[in-house]
């Protein structure tokens, strides 16, 4: 059978993915975007024991959920599988990257050179937003105003004098024209993809594990859907495993069809089907994990692949820590980090780019919230004060049987068993990103993927940046905690970037300012892999405007390269 045919061939629906099938689609073009992972409509993320324990990426046991997590030398990586990519399990922040961290020169000992200004995003990131729809966290207006961990995180900062802003998110606060409301019907111009009905954000703090509301504009119901009417074939459940280029032009892709059904592998032999079609353009955003890995595999099919294919990775400064145990005139602080939006403002720390007299690498610092039920985990980890509470409810109970109390309201009884709650009350996780050193390197090794990355290169960054977090915390009267793998000299990332870094020649990158491999025609790269370095800020919106940026090189938009 002659195999299927399209203009283009996008591997990967995150940022990157979504918004390059939106534009071609939209220009008429056929498009083939093929997703490993499966559709989330809202009511479908898993909030049981059992759903989540399932709902991880491992199809040689059967699992094809949204959570792929990796291990590496030096890091963790987190990244996500389903139609969407990433926008499923980001906390909504759309931040454009800072002018002045466009960097052009070996800056602190790391080589990092962007061939992309500011203000040649500028129209892209403009073109983005309109599409996600950005909304700032209506602080002014009830009942979001009464949001503890913003107002105390808020607090914090002015108090240290540090640069704090309520941040854009790619959530539904309210629909145009009316005041925001929790939990009212979303007015869409066009159906979704899904076909189900959405909310506007009920501040259940579920954006990192699923928005069941549909209140997050994830790319599913934004570029997805748009891309869809205007004709783009999406295939989910569709892992690409190789390609190569047609002696005619365009490529060849071969993808496994999974069945959700059963695992896709026993004892080392394939079960899931292979399909095979064609394109005159194929367009990799499977992300900073999976571009690069899928290069590497396929390496042997274009010999004329840039040397740099690998380096330059970052985790964008990534790191997780704690404000354990807020205090405010002796008393636990109501920090109440399960109600609201995961992330609502940040702190943005100087960098010497920045000029004024800062020093040292940028960063932001976000309050970062949680699902309620974190809340519930969090008190029950308190065994010790868990057992005497249940042991002094018991005896009062039998007392009051043996005396024959004729009490029968038990409320004081019950709410003494639930404890005073301060410490899941009163902490908070904040998640601090920026400008660390791109100097990771990513190899086969075993046909496994590889990252060699060192926080020593990154130390005096992750010290600067630490070192903020805990002024913030003794503001609050709370502990600074560090995420505990932080004793082992790692960190956990969920915004890598790197691996096909762009660059102003082949010797110096993968990819062009425009997302196409040199020296081979048609073969382009949109995702975090193409960041020469850290964003320094949330980078899906960099990753969009690149992509859409790309999308204009596809459709004749933009210059040829060199020009």
């Amino acid at each position: 059978m002659i195999p299927e045919h399209f203009d283009a061939v996008v591997v990967g629906s995150g940022f990157g993915g979504s918004t390059i099938t939106y534009r071609l689609s939209e220009a008429g073009k056929s498009v083939c975007l093929l997703e490993r992972g499966h559709p989330y409509p809202p009511g479908s993320f898993p909030r049981s024991p059992l759903g989540v324990r399932r709902n991880f990426w491992d199809p040689s046991e059967g699992d094809y959920g949204m959570f792929d997590v990796w291990s590496f030398s030096g890091l963790e990586g987190l990244v996500s599988s389903g139609l969407g990519g990433g926008s499923l399990i980001y906390a909504n922040v759309l931040l454009r990257k800072d002018e002045k961290w466009f960097v052009r020169e070996d800056h602190d000992g790391a080589y990092e050179y962007w061939p992309v200004t500011y203000q040649d995003l500028e129209p892209h990131y403009e073109r983005v937003e309109k599409l996600m729809g950005p909304q700032l966290f209506p602080l002014d207006v009830a009942p979001f105003s009464a949001t503890a961990k913003t107002l105390a995180f808020r607090d914090a900062a002015r108090a240290r004098g540090l640069d704090w802003n309520l941040v854009p998110l790619a959530v539904k606060f309210a629909n145009p024209g009316e005041p925001p409301a929790p939990g009212a019907l979303l007015k869409e111009e066009f159906p979704n993809l899904h076909g189900r009905i959405r909310l506007t954000c009920t501040l259940c703090g579920e954006c990192d594990v699923g928005c069941n509301t549909g209140a997050k504009n994830t790319l599913d119901y934004t570029h997805l859907s748009a891309a869809k009417r205007f004709g783009a074939e999406i295939r989910t459940l569709c892992e690409v495993k190789s390609f190569a280029p047609r002696q005619e032009g365009g490529f060849t892709i071969e993808y496994t069809q999974h069945d959700p059904t059963g695992p896709s592998k026993r004892d080392g032999r394939e079960l899931a089907p292979r399909r095979t079609i064609t394109a005159g353009r194929l367009i990799l955003s499977a992300g900073t994990f999976g571009s690069p890995f899928l290069l590497l595999r396929n390496r042997a099919n274009f010999p004329h692949l840039s040397d740099a294919l690998g380096t330059r990775f970052s985790g964008n400064g990534d790191l997780l820590g704690f404000f354990l145990g807020a205090v405010r005139e002796g008393r636990p602080r109501l920090v109440d980090a399960g109600r609201g939006p995961v992330i609502t403002s940040a702190v943005r720390g100087a960098d010497a780019l920045d000029g004024g007299g800062a020093k040292g690498r940028g960063f932001y610092i976000e309050d970062a919230g949680h699902p309620e039920f974190v809340n519930w985990l969090v008190e029950a980890s308190q065994a010790p004060g868990l057992l005497r509470r249940l042991a002094r409810f018991a005896w009062r109970r039998v007392k009051s049987r043996i005396t024959g109390d004729p009490r029968s309201d038990i409320t004081e009884e019950i709410q003494a068993l639930l404890g005073d709650c301060a410490l899941s009350s009163s902490s908070v996780a904040v998640l601090g990103m920026g400008r660390d050193v791109p100097s990771g390197r990513m190899r086969l090794r075993k046909g496994y993927l590889d990252v060699d990355w060192r926080l020593d290169d990154s130390r005096p960054y992750f010290d600067r940046l630490r070192g903020t977090m805990r002024e913030l915390a003794q503001e609050l009267g709370a502990s600074f905690k560090d995420n505990p793998i932080w004793y082992f000299n790692r960190v956990i990332s969920v915004h890598p970037l790197g691996g096909c870094p762009m660059g102003r020649d082949r010797r110096e990158g993968v990819v062009d300012s425009h997302g196409e491999v040199f020296d081979v025609p048609g073969l382009y790269v949109a995702d975090g892999s193409v960041m020469p370095g850290p964003v320094g800020a949330n980078p899906s919106l960099t990753i969009a405007a690149m992509a859409d940026r790309t999308a204009d090189r596809i459709l004749g938009l933009e210059p040829a390269k060199g020009a």
